[in-house]
């Protein structure tokens, strides 16, 4: 225990483990030895500046070379099963945040193992001034593997903010097709067929204020094959791992679509699915395994 408290008060704790035991809302889920066959588990554990976080690093030992699979959100649970389901499929590594770290908090969106201020967004840290977090999570991304970031998100948008749909309902966010401002500029689905069939399935296509849309990784097979696509135009980093990688010259793709809550699970993973497929096939090419 000493050593390991040395450790981590010096740097990175990463512990290999065995993932049927461990006590975490993602991991319940998967208590079948069958879900991690061929994988391999690491506990991340660090402190950098006033945040404490536990990270967990999971490898396909086969494909090692695939995409990053990134879950920052703990409360964002078809995420997970999406990167899992995928990091079976197409190899790489997943990293997701576990806001476990802090007592009581498992399962939550922001990570409440601070020192003092508020919470931490784990999406919203991706900061120059904080170079071992992203470090870190960027650890297991193998040369030209793109990232591949995960999310569900509320139903609707809030308007207040939108250049465009500024009479629709009050939802939450601006995760929509619906939304627009200088910032994020829709290309909606023009038949809606699943599973864009709903306003908050989406795609983002991130490109620097230099370039044009066009110019976003993936952007023009998603269009011509009728996605919704959010395309975001990065000028300065919010912050986020979408405008940290435009700045850095890395390959990155998010894929969003509703939270439907534990009985629509299946159904959002397999919406996140559909677009992981699309873009693993399409601009990543990579076929699945067998």
């Amino acid at each position: 225990m000493l050593s390991a408290l040395l450790a981590l008060a010096l740097g990175t704790l990463t512990t290999p483990v065995d993932p049927l035991p461990i006590q975490d809302d993602d991991f319940a889920r998967h208590r079948s030895p069958a879900d991690w066959q061929g994988l391999t588990v690491e506990r991340i554990e660090f402190k950098e500046e006033r945040a404490a976080w536990r990270l967990w690093r999971i490898a396909n030992r086969a494909r090692p070379s695939g995409p990053l699979w990134f879950v920052p959100h703990d409360n964002e649970d078809a995420g997970f099963e999406a990167a899992l389901a995928a990091l079976r499929l197409y190899g790489g590594t997943l990293i997701a945040v576990d806001a476990g770290i802090a007592p009581g908090r498992d399962g939550n969106r922001l990570n409440h193992a601070v020192d003092h201020g508020e919470p931490v967004d784990p999406n919203r840290n991706f900061d120059s001034a904080l170079p071992g977090y992203a470090r870190r999570i960027l650890a297991g991304l193998a040369p030209g593997a793109p990232i591949i970031a995960l999310h569900t998100n509320s139903p609707g948008f809030d308007p207040t903010d939108s250049r465009c749909n500024r009479a629709d309902p009050r939802g939450e966010g601006i995760i929509s097709i619906r939304f627009c401002d200088d910032i994020l500029t829709p290309a909606a689905s023009k038949t809606r067929a699943w599973p864009f069939d709903d306003d908050d399935t989406v795609a983002f296509a991130t490109f620097h204020a230099r370039q044009q849309p066009s110019d976003a990784f993936c952007r023009n097979p998603m269009v011509a094959a009728d996605f919704n696509v959010v395309q975001e135009r990065v000028v300065t980093s919010d912050g986020s791992l979408s405008n940290y990688a435009v700045l850095h010259g890395l390959r990155y793709l998010n894929f969003e679509t509703q939270d439907r809550g534990a009985a629509g699970l299946a159904e959002a993973r397999d919406r996140l699915l559909h677009m992981i497929d699309f873009a693993m096939r399409t601009c990543v090419r990579s076929s699945p395994r067998d």
